[in-house]
């Protein structure tokens, strides 16, 4: 697996995001993840993101389970900031944020519990509280970082001016936000070209658009009841349709090469950059192979500006988020 930089870490260039083994994208089977995540390992996939309201707890403990023979040889990034609801099962349960930093360090030893481990490789603040100022909750941060219990801080869904702020108190060395052919905000709010210009790695998740550029998503009335994304506008059925007739031009091209349509959309993603490390989900081991091998795939400029007028923003039918859990991003 070809490999790319987080902070002083070398990381496959392609990582695996794991949220879908416990929750959000219909039924799980601990046995299959197992089998996944260890297939995984097997491949060279070496950074592995989980969080703490993934489940909540149960994708920590998956991976704790799951990893614990191989920790000194892989990156695992976890996440503190959210406040939920634990009677609930699926997103919904997230109930507002939590940046304090009190919150920062029990979150913190919770999850060196669930993973079995010494040190968190990489420990990000999920989404900013506006109650605290970044530079409280990244002051907390960098305390558990000379402590030795966390090795590198992240961002998820912040604004330029959060990462510079954050940047200021202590060196951010990972920044997560949604990014692929549909999702391009990072693109033109500021986030890509600060992370770019303070030497930091963007991380996209949901760089196949929750599975929609895979060409294989049902429509949202055949998808699990406890499937998030029937919350999604995007996957509404006035929305589908419009959608889905962007993905046509993926799969063509996927034809064309020989590959899969989840293969072209996450070979466009690495194409952005070498400070770029997606973390495409994958609950089934076939998809994981099919991701892994994206990363062998190259495509010309002209391949790329196909794509890219193919899905300009404005040809994108509906929002990603529900108002709700939109106003949580970018602070």
């Amino acid at each position: 697996m070809k490999q790319r930089q987080i902070g002083t870490e070398s990381v496959s260039s392609i990582g695996l995001g794991c949220m879908g083994f416990s929750q959000a994208y219909g039924a799980q089977d601990e046995t299959s993840s197992l089998r996944t995540l260890l297939r995984a390992v097997e491949l060279g996939v070496n950074f592995f993101d989980t969080a703490e309201v993934y489940g909540p707890w149960r994708n920590e403990v998956l991976l704790g389970k799951a990893l614990r023979t191989y920790r000194n040889n892989i990156i695992i990034a976890t996440k503190f900031g959210f406040t939920y609801n634990c009677e609930q099962t699926n997103y919904g349960q997230i109930t507002g944020t939590d940046g304090r930093p009190e919150n920062a360090r029990t979150v913190a030893e919770a999850s060196l519990r669930r993973l079995q481990t010494d040190v968190l490789d990489l420990y990000y603040l999920h989404r900013v509280d506006p109650k605290i100022p970044i530079e409280e909750t990244v002051g907390a941060m960098a305390g558990l970082v000379e402590e030795g219990k966390v090795k590198m801080i992240g961002l998820s869904e912040v604004s330029p001016e959060t990462i510079r702020r954050a940047h200021a108190v202590h060196p951010v060395s990972a920044v997560q936000s949604e990014y692929s052919l549909w999702t391009r905000d990072v693109e033109t709010n500021g986030v890509l070209e600060t992370c770019r210009e303070l030497g930091i790695t963007f991380i996209p998740f949901s760089p196949l658009g929750r599975g929609f550029l895979t060409g294989n998503v049902p429509a949202m009335e055949t998808l699990e009841s406890d499937d998030f994304r029937r919350n999604m506008p995007r996957f509404q059925q006035d929305h589908y349709e419009a959608n889905r007739k962007l993905v046509t031009v993926i799969e063509e091209m996927a034809v064309a090469k020989n590959a899969t349509a989840a293969q072209i959309a996450l070979a466009w993603v690495l194409a952005q950059g070498n400070n770029v490390v997606p973390i495409p989900g994958a609950k089934r081991i076939t998809h994981l192979e099919q991701n892994v091998n994206a990363a062998d795939i190259s495509l010309s400029v002209e391949d790329c500006k196909l794509l890219e007028q193919t899905f300009t923003p404005d040809r994108i039918s509906g929002d990603r988020y529900s108002p709700t859990f939109a106003a949580m991003s970018q602070k």
